[in-house]
């Protein structure tokens, strides 16, 4: 199929240049042909230079770049680009690791591969698209990850109902590509859990957070932790097997604190040191008394978009000055944001505010992010959305 052409107004190319992933819909001067949304595109300048190829899409964000160079887009581009991701995760030592099978293997615009994840849970691929272009090629893309990743996995399942523009009118479906095993038990760093990858968030776990859960464990002894949003309760069993005294996981979600209860019964069975509880986190915070002295607080992404930046950082300024009133004095605060669009100078400047707010005296031991297996693009910087402090409140 020919590649339609987008032209873009002058100047407007000068991002590509320096190998920035997406073109905005404002710097288009016009389309020759009809792309549909998903199709191959190629992109040139006023003066008719080529500069990128990339899939096209309706939206502000018009065109993701796949490549800088004028090139084919088929089973060797796919195999090609998944062979240099999983070498980066070979070579930072998550992938083909005894005491870990899980990992991230592609972290969209991280690995050159925007609008595509995808996170592997033991033998299972768990595939998901962010744009419709990735939604078209997903089973090329599915026969080059089995090519590359041979028999170390067995199953790919494609969940994008989720993530995929609604007005692209899809009608996508979550399903096994390929295999269809139902053994959801993965291990990351010599601790099991269950992945909730048919109805559970994201691709059912959060493995952004690996390193720093490692990082929890050291602090947990001889603590009594608060895990709030506890999802799938990560960071509870690195803080049992670091030796807290107790431990408590909290969220929203009842079939969160199922998960939680197995994921703790699965590591330490019949461990009367666990106790979750399904509720809200702000009536949980007003409601419990200072028995803490490590808390966990690791929400949802509070703004999805700029628009709603202000009442995020609200939020954020809330949630952390009842943590810092309600924390024992010689706590320790591990606190994070999610959302793209907050940055760290946000989020730091919300912690802070609440930090003043709460009289206490507030010491940063660590800053935190996201980590290797979500590389960020040195040419995008948004990439980097994780933002986290490990905090000592006296």
């Amino acid at each position: 199929m020919e590649c339609k052409s987008v032209f873009l107004k002058p100047g407007k190319e000068e991002s590509l240049k320096r190998f920035h992933p997406w073109i905005f819909s404002g710097a288009i001067h016009h389309i020759e042909g009809e792309p549909d949304e998903g199709d191959l595109v190629k992109v040139y300048t006023a003066e008719k230079e080529f500069m990128a190829l990339g899939h096209f899409q309706i939206g502000s964000i018009a065109v993701r770049v796949l490549s800088f160079q004028d090139e084919l887009v088929n089973e060797d581009f796919w195999r090609r680009k998944l062979t240099v991701a999983y070498d980066l995760r070979k070579s930072i030592g998550v992938a083909l690791n005894p005491l870990n099978n899980t990992f991230r293997l592609v972290h969209g615009e991280g690995d050159n591969l925007p609008g595509l994840v995808i996170d592997v849970y033991g033998k299972t691929a768990v595939m998901q698209a962010h744009s419709v272009g990735m939604h078209v090629c997903r089973m090329e893309i599915a026969e080059a990850l089995s090519e590359v990743l041979g028999d170390t996995i067995e199953n790919i399942y494609y969940k994008s109902e989720t993530t995929l523009p609604y007005k692209a009118d899809l009608g996508p479906e979550n399903g096994f590509i390929k295999g269809g095993c139902t053994d959801n038990v993965a291990m990351e760093y010599g601790l099991k859990f269950h992945v909730d990858w048919l109805k559970g968030q994201k691709t059912g776990f959060f493995v952004d957070q690996r390193e720093n859960r490692v990082l929890l464990e050291k602090y947990a002894e001889n603590r009594t932790v608060l895990n709030m949003f506890c999802y799938t309760g990560g960071f509870s069993f690195y803080a049992m097997r670091g030796g807290a005294k107790l431990v408590h996981s909290v969220d929203s979600s009842s079939k969160a604190i199922d998960l939680t209860n197995q994921n703790v019964e699965l590591n330490f069975p019949d461990d009367t040191r666990h106790a979750a509880y399904a509720e809200d986190a702000f009536k949980y915070l007003d409601r419990m008394g200072d028995q803490y002295d490590l808390i966990i607080l690791d929400p949802p992404a509070f703004a999805k978009h700029k628009d709603a930046l202000r009442n995020a950082l609200q939020g954020y300024r809330k949630l952390n000055a009842k943590a810092f009133e309600k924390i024992k004095p010689g706590g320790i605060l591990f606190t994070f944001s999610c959302s793209q669009v907050v940055t760290k100078e946000n989020f730091r400047t919300a912690v802070f505010t609440a930090a003043a707010m709460s009289g206490r005296n507030v010491r940063i031991l660590h800053q935190l992010t996201q980590p290797a297996d979500h590389p960020v693009n040195i040419y995008h910087p948004e990439g980097e959305y994780l933002k986290g402090l490990v905090l000592y409140v006296e």
